[in-house]
């Protein structure tokens, strides 16, 4: 990093009034129409399945993603949810740091795979997760809404 500073990722444990101004902010960058939820945050970060993965700067949350981990019949897998950096903070290395964090915690973990999903549009982001070994896959990812069904 240019400035000097060394990141570390860390597992959020507790969140503080800063850390959920953070985390508010954070999701507003992955999602316009998603709804800040303190408690649900609260919930993912003593749920014994999911590890919140944060990288601070000056004591305040700069990058965040979700490792989720889950047993199916064919082994234990994992998905990387909601990779945000503080606009800030972009190209200093932070999505990286948190990427590898997740791939150590998939072998950590003994985990089969570790997916994540990203738009086609996104190219430097896919160029980043290919470069921290994610591979991509000839595949249809469908989703069900469940309110959106009438």
């Amino acid at each position: 990093m240019g400035d000097g500073t060394r990141h570390e990722v860390e597992v959020l444990t507790s969140v503080s009034d800063e850390d959920a101004a953070d985390l508010r902010h954070l999701l507003g960058l992955l999602s316009t129409t998603a709804v800040f939820d303190r408690a649900r945050i609260e919930s993912l970060v003593a749920h014994d399945a999911t590890e919140m993965l944060i990288v601070r700067e000056r004591g305040r949350i700069v990058g965040m993603t979700t490792v989720v981990t889950f047993p199916l019949p064919t082994g234990i897998r994992g998905i990387v949810e909601d990779v945000a950096v503080h606009e800030s903070m972009r190209g200093k290395g932070i999505a990286r740091l948190l990427l590898q964090r997740a791939t150590l915690l998939a072998r950590e973990h003994g985990l089969r795979t570790l997916d994540l999903t990203s738009r086609p549009s996104r190219e430097a982001a896919l160029r980043l997760y290919e470069s921290v070994g994610f591979v991509r896959r000839d595949t249809n990812v469908l989703r069900y809404a469940p309110d959106a069904v009438s």
